[in-house]
């Protein structure tokens, strides 16, 4: 069983219950979580919802996108753009929901993990925590609503992460908005317990963070207008620890999420961020470096990708442009 979905006491309560596979986001596990909160959000015997994992490696890695490969390798391009989809609505379903939800995030938070708890009204993070969208690194781009949170990180610490893929532990998490209490994880048990008992997320208190680090460091050049500008920028400062993921990550993934976050910061709710993101990614089997990207680093693990997608101005408008009738919408768009 990947989830394990209850109600305990006051607490509706999801587990992801995947810790060999890091607790991976599958297709009927997105679907799972969105079923439970449609099903807790009119039930009066649920006070809050409480989302944590099994394991203490990862609350969640990212999504598992395996089948999105293979099915893309073979020509079948719907099956990703189903699991995206219905991941983007589940995401939009925690941001949204009416009660509160308190995330319980240990070790790795990649990717579709911060789908599932970068949305939660209560974020919650340990000493392990690890924070990231790695997304270019794949040739994807930040997805699940990341472009939201990035766009609304302080600085321009959200165009470094997005370009970077950098990892954020508890303290630059809170600092950039990807978290709000820093709790030691062996306090997590009984605070979880309380939360059942009393359904009030009132006697949550955080404790004082390890320092940020991101507040101190010089991202000025990450304001650049373009990919070459920000490179160039870097360059001439010598901050070799930054460019070494930019000669690395997906030109034309680095491209559009420094695009996309940008636009996002211009968004009123995280929907519209979502509907943007899935206009990239409905397309990234079939004309992006996402295939590739998958291969070298989860498939084949030789970390070796050829890139071969010219983030140029016609190619970032192709692959941002809108959907059509296959376009995301939101029954109760504005």
């Amino acid at each position: 069983m990947d989830l394990h979905i209850r109600i305990t006491g006051r607490a509706g309560r999801i587990t992801l219950a995947r810790p060999q596979a890091l607790n991976a986001l599958t297709h009927d596990m997105a679907l799972a979580i969105h079923r439970a909160l449609d099903d807790w959000q009119g039930d009066d015997a649920v006070a809050l919802v409480v989302i944590d994992a099994q394991g203490d490696r990862a609350f969640c890695a990212g999504g598992d996108i395996a089948a999105v490969y293979h099915a893309g390798l073979a020509g079948d391009h719907q099956l990703g753009r189903d699991f995206f989809r219905d991941e983007y609505r589940m995401n939009a379903a925690i941001a949204d929901f009416p009660k509160p939800i308190v995330a319980f995030m240990q070790g790795f938070v990649m990717g579709g993990g911060v789908g599932v708890g970068g949305h939660a009204s209560h974020r919650i993070v340990g000493d392990t925590t690890r924070i990231a969208m790695p997304e270019s690194g794949i040739g994807l781009i930040p997805d699940v609503g990341g472009t939201w949170l990035l766009s609304r990180a302080p600085g321009r610490i959200g165009e470094y992460l997005a370009l970077t893929g950098a990892r954020m532990g508890p303290g630059d998490a809170i600092h950039a908005g990807f978290a709000d209490l820093f709790i030691p994880e062996v306090d997590w048990p009984a605070l979880i317990a309380t939360l059942e008992q009393d359904g009030d997320v009132a006697m949550l208190r955080g404790q004082p963070a390890p320092a940020a680090t991101l507040d101190r460091r010089d991202l000025s050049a990450f304001g650049g207008r373009t990919l070459p500008e920000i490179i160039a920028a870097l360059e001439a400062a010598g901050d070799t620890e930054a460019l070494a993921p930019l000669r690395r990550n997906a030109p034309l993934s680095m491209a559009a999420g420094l695009a996309m976050v940008r636009a996002a910061r211009a968004d009123t709710r995280m929907q519209q961020s979502l509907s943007r993101e899935f206009r990239f990614t409905a397309r990234a089997t079939a004309d992006s470096d996402f295939l590739e990207g998958v291969r070298a680093q989860i498939i084949d693990k030789d970390r070796q990708p050829v890139w071969r997608q010219d983030p140029t101005e016609d190619k970032l408008r192709a692959m941002l442009a809108p959907l059509g009738d296959d376009e995301l919408l939101w029954e109760d768009a504005e």
